[in-house]
C-alpha cells in the first residue's frame, strides 16, 4: 500500500473521530447553553449510531461491487455537511440532522475504506487495522482539546468547522487516488449481507464485538454529565477522556499485531472480559479521581485488543464479500451503540452511575453468546488463516 494512501485513509478516520470528540465534550453546553435535556443528548448521540448502522447494511455491498472509491468520498462529503450543522445548530433539531448526517457519512464511507485497507496489504492486515484505529482514537483525544482551546474563546462552532475544512482537503486528496476496485462482473449479486449470519464463526465475531459497542454507547451518553453531577472539574472530565485514548493511540498498531498472531477471537474475549470489569468500577468508585487510573489501563487493553473483531471477521468471511461482511460487522455494532445510548441517558436520570454496572452485565452477555457461536474456529489466527487478494 501506497504510503500516501494509507495516510489519507488515516485522515479520514481521525477526522471523524475529531468531529465525535468535539460533539461528545460539548454536550454539557447543549445542555446549559441550548437548554437541551439529558434524554435529549441521549437521542443525539445515539441517532447517529443508528444512522451508521442503516447506512453501513445498505451500502457496505457496493464496495464490493466496485463502488468503493466512490463511497468512501461521498461519505466525507456527507460528514462535512453533518458537521456544518453541528457548528449552526442552536437546538435540537438542527443538532439532531447534523448528528444524523454525520452518523450515515462515517457509515457509508468506513466498510469500503477497510475493505481498500485489507486487501492493499493482506499481510499488515492486523498493522493497518491498528493504525485506522490508532488514528480515530488519535482524532476522537484531539477532539476535547481543540473544543478546550476554541470553543470558550470563539464559540461552540469554531471546533465543529476546524473539523470540516480538514475534511474538504482530505476529500480533495482522495479524490485524486487510484485504488484497486472488485471486478464488477465477478461481483456478489446479494443486495444486503444478512445472509451471511448463517456462518457461525461470522456471526459469533459480531455478537461479541456488540459488546464493544454496548460500552461506547453507555460511556459516550453518561460520563460528561456523570463527571459534571459528580462536581468534577472540567479539566478532569477531559483528562480521563484522554488518559482513556492516550495508550491506544500508541498501542492499536501493536495489538493489531498481536491479535493476528494469537488469534482475534481469543484477544476480543479477553480484552471486552477485562473492560466490562473496568465498567463496572466507573460505575461504582466513589471519586471521579481513581477513575483516571482505571481509565489508562482501560485503554492499555483496549489498545491491544480492539482491533479483534474486524480482523476475526475479515478472516472468516467471503473474500468476494469483505466489505459486506465489514458494514454487516460494524452496522450492528453501531446500531447497538444507538441503543445503548438512548438506554443508557435514560437510565442514567432514573438509577444513576449504576447504569455502567448494568451494561457490564450486558457485555459478558454479548461475549457468552459470540464465543458460543464461533466456539469451533476460537482458535484461528490471521497467520494460519491468510487473506488472499
Amino acid at each position: 500500500m501506497r504510503k500516501k494512501t494509507l495516510y489519507l485513509l488515516q485522515a479520514a478516520t481521525a477526522l471523524g473521530g475529531m468531529g465525535y470528540g468535539v460533539m461528545f465534550t460539548v454536550l454539557d453546553d447543549f445542555r446549559d447553553k441550548y437548554g437541551i435535556t439529558e434524554s435529549q443528548l441521549g437521542i443525539i448521540v445515539g441517532v447517529g449510531f443508528i444512522t451508521g448502522f442503516l447506512s453501513q447494511i445498505l451500502f457496505a455491498p457496493q464496495a464490493d461491487k466496485g463502488h468503493a472509491k466512490k463511497l468512501v468520498t461521498t461519505g466525507i462529503v456527507i460528514e462535512i455537511i453533518g458537521t456544518l450543522f453541528m457548528a449552526f445548530g442552536h437546538a435540537f433539531l438542527p443538532l439532531i440532522i447534523g448528528r444524523l448526517l454525520t452518523g450515515f457519512g462515517v457509515g457509508i464511507s468506513e466498510p469500503a475504506l477497510r475493505r481498500i485497507l485489507i486487501l492493499s496489504d493482506p499481510e499488515r492486515m492486523g498493522q493497518n487495522l491498528g493504525l485506522i484505529v490508532s488514528a480515530s482514537v488519535a482524532g476522537f483525544t484531539v477532539g476535547p482539546i481543540v473544543s478546550a482551546l476554541t470553543a470558550d474563546t470563539l464559540g461552540i462552532a469554531a471546533p465543529f468547522l476546524i473539523v470540516a475544512v480538514l475534511l474538504v482537503v482530505v476529500a480533495f486528496g482522495l479524490f485524486n487516488l487510484q485504488f484497486q476496485e472488485a471486478n464488477i462482473e465477478d461481483a456478489p449479486t446479494q443486495r444486503l449481507a444478512f445472509d451471511m449470519l448463517r456462518i457461525r464463526p461470522l456471526a459469533g465475531a459480531i455478537v461479541i464485538g456488540l459488546a464493544l459497542f454496548a460500552m461506547i454507547g453507555t460511556f459516550d451518553a453518561v460520563w460528561s454529565v456523570m463527571m459534571d453531577d459528580m462536581k468534577a472539574p472540567t479539566w478532569v472530565a477531559n483528562l480521563g477522556i484522554s488518559l482513556f485514548a492516550f495508550p491506544m493511540i500508541f498501542l492499536a498498531p501493536r495489538g493489531g499485531r498481536l491479535t493476528q498472531k494469537v488469534g482475534p477471537f481469543k484477544a476480543s474475549i479477553v480484552g471486552l472480559s477485562i473492560g466490562a470489569v473496568f465498567l463496572t468500577l466507573y460505575g461504582t468508585l466513589w471519586s471521579p479521581y481513581p477513575m483516571l487510573a482505571v481509565g489508562v489501563a482501560h485503554g492499555i487493553v483496549d489498545g491491544l485488543t480492539v482491533t479483534g473483531g474486524s480482523a476475526a471477521v475479515a478472516i472468516v468471511a467471503p473474500r468476494e464479500r469483505l466489505a459486506s461482511a465489514q458494514g454487516l460487522y460494524g452496522g450492528l455494532q453501531t446500531l447497538t451503540g444507538g441503543i445503548a445510548a438512548v438506554l443508557a441517558g435514560t437510565a442514567y436520570g432514573i438509577i444513576g452511575r449504576a447504569t455502567f454496572v448494568w451494561c457490564a452485565g450486558a457485555m459478558l452477555l454479548f461475549i457468552a453468546i459470540g464465543a458460543w457461536l464461533a466456539k469451533d474456529s476460537l482458535h484461528i489466527t490471521g497467520v494460519d488463516n491468510p487473506i488472499d487478494t
